[in-house]
């Protein structure tokens, strides 16, 4: 998928309108994004007026649009969002430029300097793949910073570093196909090499993606393969009037703006024109404008990519201490295994006990019958010379009860380290599941009560508490999913009513869900409804069959001592299930 320059013609101009807008705020939600809210004529106190402009620079999400969705942002401004505010701040947008179908946009503000004089501050949005950056330039053409700063190192070519003189990326010489005829397609491919067709096209127009040249020569070549070779007679007339059309379609604003799904309904592609090449393979859906289908597209990826960004020194933690504990259980369970074997050093012990009178000191081993065998084999027990036939017994005694007592702190220690295994595993399944970043600060606070975490890493007031997650059964029974394993406590221990059935997946890191009966019988399709929430709020959630326990409240008991999230239970049942979205299944 790419935002090509055709497409970023067409956002440009929904984008026109705000021209003259002002600057009312700046934010930076993540490392490559700025959001920018503008405040245009009409703009009141209900939030009418007022539109946010997104800036993204990430490879594989660059693109600027207006947006409508909530982003949430860090409690510290990062440095580059100060920047922005310091010259942009209350700037009005004077106007917005695209040099051809380059992808390129340039913001032109009007904003007041330190010396309370007017000047002209240009923003880049360069939409180019890994490339991509968002370049603050003044009136001189001098780069004030970047979001994404090149050093001569990373390109020396094209270095992006404050006060250097900005200069555009290299640019080829192509065909614009808004104004191309097919003769100048024509003349344009003859000195290419033989290649498909679809590529060929990509060399030839500027600002097409691979999905509209290959639209093209689906319809040029109606459904069949084609090469450079083939671009003659009818294929080149009918490329031609393909070319023609979508050019008119962008110039009169009649684009239609498609998003292409899979066969399981991901996003995989869109464009500005109707998409037909796959046939029935992928379905598509149109969106009423250039920005809400971006809006659209990138939306989801990009709320769980910028929540894995600020949880990631919380991935790296559990996933340390998961691999830390899961060597330590392999050591002590090899060390278990020797103590399987103490009942060879009594044996030892008892043999030299009853054959003192045939060991002398400085003997190196001593050759006695096994008499705890039926058959009385012949036995060689080795022996420290240093030691007396006394002390020697001793030592096989003394191996003997260290083996055993051994064994007991060895099954003790192991069982406490599965249990905090688990413990760790549910953590990290309640972080990928997190949806804010108040959520990650919830598990943050409960780690450091746990003390994985130092305390003092915990800056700023607690984490606001969210109540658990609430769900209306086609029953009409209450369903509540804890978000983390506090909750989950909270949720089972204080909430739950003791008619009340718990459900959680068997054996396998999950949410507690929770159906309030309210004094009523839970029919079993409810419990099942419930059981499938539960299999999609766990570490399961992408199998199937998965099992889910369920039992009255009254049967679930929380240990003293345990760790957050770890309860017992008896006289449960056990569904199988296929795990269901509760937010898909309206």
């Amino acid at each position: 998928m790419a935002l090509d320059g055709a497409f970023l013609y067409m956002v440009k101009k929904e984008l026109e309108p705000l021209i003259g807008g002002r600057v009312d705020k700046i934010s930076q939600p993540s490392r490559e994004e700025i959001v920018m809210t503008l405040r245009t004529r009409g703009a009141n106190r209900s939030g009418s007026g007022y539109e946010k402009l997104l800036f993204s620079a990430a490879a594989g999400s660059a693109r600027v649009h207006i947006t409508k969705k909530s982003i949430e942002n860090p409690k510290v401004p990062p440095m580059f969002c100060m920047l922005l505010r310091k010259h942009l701040g209350n700037g009005r947008l004077l106007d917005i430029r695209q040099d051809g179908l380059e992808r390129i946009l340039y913001f032109d503000f009007e904003a007041m300097n330190e010396l309370g004089d007017m000047v002209k501050i240009t923003l880049a949005a360069e939409i180019m793949g890994r490339c991509s950056n968002v370049v603050i330039i003044n009136a001189e053409g001098k780069i004030i910073d970047s979001i994404k700063r090149v050093d001569f190192e990373m390109s020396r070519e094209r270095p992006v570093l404050p006060n250097m003189t900005y200069t555009c990326p290299p640019r080829d010489d192509r065909l614009d196909f808004r104004t191309c005829s097919g003769s100048d397609i024509a003349r344009a491919a003859e000195p290419l090499p033989e290649a498909d067709l679809a590529k060929s096209l990509l060399k030839i127009f500027e600002g097409i993606s691979p999905i509209v040249a290959r639209e093209w020569v689906w319809y040029a070549a109606q459904g069949r393969d084609a090469v450079k070779s083939d671009l003659n007679g009818e294929v080149l007339e009918r490329l031609a009037f393909a070319v023609e059309q979508s050019a008119g379609e962008c110039r009169e604003g009649r684009c239609t703006f498609t998003a292409v799904k899979d066969g399981n309904g991901l996003l995989k592609d869109f464009s500005f024109m109707p998409i037909c090449q796959y046939s029935g393979l992928m379905t598509t859906e149109e969106l009423p404008s250039a920005c809400d289908l971006l809006d659209y597209f990138y939306a989801e990826r990009d709320s769980a990519a910028r929540l894995r960004q600020r949880a990631q020194d919380l991935y790296k933690l559990l996933q340390n201490t998961s691999e830390r504990i899961a060597r330590r259980l392999a050591n002590q369970r090899e060390e278990l295994k020797v103590s399987a074997d103490r009942e060879k050093f009594k044996l030892m012990g008892d043999l030299i006990s009853a054959n003192l009178y045939r060991v002398e000191k400085g003997m190196g081993s001593v050759t006695v019958e096994n008499f705890y065998d039926e058959s009385c084999p012949q036995i060689e027990i080795k022996l420290d010379k240093r030691l007396t036939p006394s002390q020697n017994m001793q030592r096989y005694y003394g191996e003997y009860r260290k083996a055993d007592t051994a064994e007991k702190i060895l099954t003790e220690q192991i069982k406490k380290g599965e249990e905090e295994l688990a413990y760790i595993d549910s953590v990290f399944d309640a972080l990928t599941r997190t949806k804010g970043e108040d959520e990650v600060n919830e598990l943050r606070l409960e780690l450091a009560e746990q003390g994985y975490i130092r305390a003092a890493k915990l800056k700023g007031k607690p984490p606001k508490a969210h109540p658990p997650l609430e769900f209306r059964s086609p029953d009409g029974f209450t369903v509540l999913v804890g978000r983390n394993n506090k909750q989950n406590d909270m949720l089972t221990t204080k909430l739950a009513d003791k008619t009340d059935i718990w459900l959680h997946t068997k054996d396998i890191t999950g949410s507690h869900v929770i159906i309030r009966a309210e004094g009523k019988e839970v029919p079993d399709s409810t419990v099942m409804w419930a059981a499938r929430i539960a299999a999609f709020h766990s570490k399961a959630k992408n199998s199937s069959q998965v099992p889910v326990d369920y039992v009255p409240v009254r049967f679930v008991k929380k240990p003293s001592g345990s760790k957050p999230g770890m309860v017992i239970f008896t006289n449960n049942r056990t569904l199988y299930v296929t795990p269901l979205d509760p937010d898909a299944d309206k």
